[in-house]
C-alpha cells in the first residue's frame, strides 16, 4: 500500500487519457508536408483556409481528448491534432528511449515550418509544457498559446523549494516503479488517478481505461522528463500572447485547491502577456468537467 500511495501522490502529474483514436465528428485528413514527424502523428480537421490551431494532449492522452472542443472549433479553424507516439496505444517509436520532450518540440517546429503556417497552439498538462517550450525556443512559430492546467515546473507540487537536482533521485525511483508495475498495480493506479483527474464519469472512464493502453516505458520516461523540466527561468522571456486555464475543485484534497491556485498564479506571474482564468468545480481535465466554460474561454481568446 505504501507503493500505491506514492503512485497516488504523483498521479496528478499525469495528463490522463482519452480514446486512442481521432475525433469522430469528421473524417481525419493526414497532412501532406515535406516533413514527416517521427515522434508523433497529426491529423487535420476543421476548415481549410481558416486560422490554424495545433492541439497537444498530455501524458498518456490521445488526440481524442480534444474531441468535443474540436467539434466546436472546426467551423472557424483549421485544426492539427497531435498524437504523441507511445501514448494511448500508439506505437512507441523513438520515444521508447532517450529524451523525448526536446525532440518533440523540434519536430513541432519543423512541422510548422514545412506547412508554412503561424498557428495558435493549445496544450494540456504535458502538452502545455511542450507548448511553453515551443514558444520559448521558437517564438516566431506561434501567434498565440493556450496552456491548460500546466505549471512551469510541476515538481513544486511535491516541494515548493524543489530543484531539478533535488528531484533526480525521486524521478528515477518513479521511473523504476512505473515500469515495474504489475497489471493489477497498474489497474489500481489508474483507478486512483482517474478520480483525481476528472469529476465527469465518462472522463474518469477514459482516464482509467486508456492510461493502461500507454506504453509503460514511454509513460515513465515522460513523467521523469516532466519532473526534471524547469521552465521558471524562461517565463519572463515568453512574450507570445498566452491564456492559462487552471482547474480548482473545492472538494479535492490533493492538491490543496487554495495552495494550487497560489502556485499557479505565482508560476505565471513573470509572463508578460498572459491572461489567467480559473475554472472552478473542475479537476485536471477541464474539457471533460467544464466543457462550456472551457470552450468559451478558448474561443474568446482565439478571436
Amino acid at each position: 500500500m505504501k507503493y500505491l500511495r506514492l503512485l497516488a501522490t504523483i498521479a496528478f502529474v499525469l495528463a490522463g487519457i482519452a480514446l486512442p483514436v481521432a475525433p469522430s465528428h469528421a473524417a481525419p485528413v493526414l497532412p501532406t508536408t515535406a516533413f514527416v514527424p517521427t515522434r508523433f502523428t497529426i491529423v487535420d480537421q476543421g476548415t481549410v483556409g481558416k486560422p490554424d490551431v495545433i492541439l497537444i494532449p498530455g501524458i498518456s492522452s490521445s488526440r481524442a481528448v480534444w474531441e468535443n472542443e474540436a467539434k466546436l472549433l472546426a467551423p472557424n479553424y483549421r485544426l492539427h491534432l497531435v498524437q504523441v507516439d507511445g501514448f494511448a496505444g500508439a506505437p512507441a517509436g523513438p520515444n521508447a528511449s532517450g529524451p523525448m520532450l526536446a525532440p518533440i518540440v523540434e519536430e513541432l517546429h519543423a512541422y510548422i515550418v514545412a506547412t508554412g503556417m503561424h498557428p495558435a497552439v493549445m496544450g494540456h498538462s504535458l502538452g502545455g509544457l511542450l507548448t511553453l517550450m515551443l514558444a520559448d525556443k521558437h517564438p516566431e512559430d506561434v501567434r498565440k498559446i493556450i496552456i491548460v492546467d500546466t505549471l512551469p515546473y510541476y515538481a513544486v507540487l511535491f516541494s515548493p523549494g524543489a530543484t531539478v537536482d533535488m528531484m533526480k533521485p525521486q524521478a528515477e525511483a518513479i521511473r523504476q516503479q512505473v515500469v515495474g508495475l504489475s497489471a493489477d498495480q497498474l489497474t489500481a493506479m489508474t483507478t486512483m488517478s482517474a478520480t483525481m483527474m476528472a469529476k465527469d464519469p465518462d472522463g474518469q472512464k477514459h482516464v482509467a481505461e486508456f492510461e493502461q493502453a500507454t506504453d509503460r516505458v514511454v509513460m515513465a520516461n515522460a513523467m521523469v522528463e516532466d519532473l526534471l523540466t524547469d521552465m521558471r527561468g524562461e517565463m519572463a522571456s515568453i512574450k507570445t500572447p498566452a491564456l492559462l486555464l487552471f482547474a480548482v475543485d473545492a472538494s479535492a484534497k490533493q492538491p490543496d485547491p487554495v495552495a494550487y491556485e497560489a502556485t499557479m498564479r505565482e508560476g505565471y506571474k513573470p509572463m508578460p502577456n498572459v491572461t489567467v482564468v480559473k475554472v472552478e468545480d473542475s479537476r485536471h481535465f477541464i474539457m471533460y468537467d467544464q466543457p462550456a466554460k472551457f470552450d468559451a474561454a478558448v474561443e474568446s481568446f482565439l478571436k
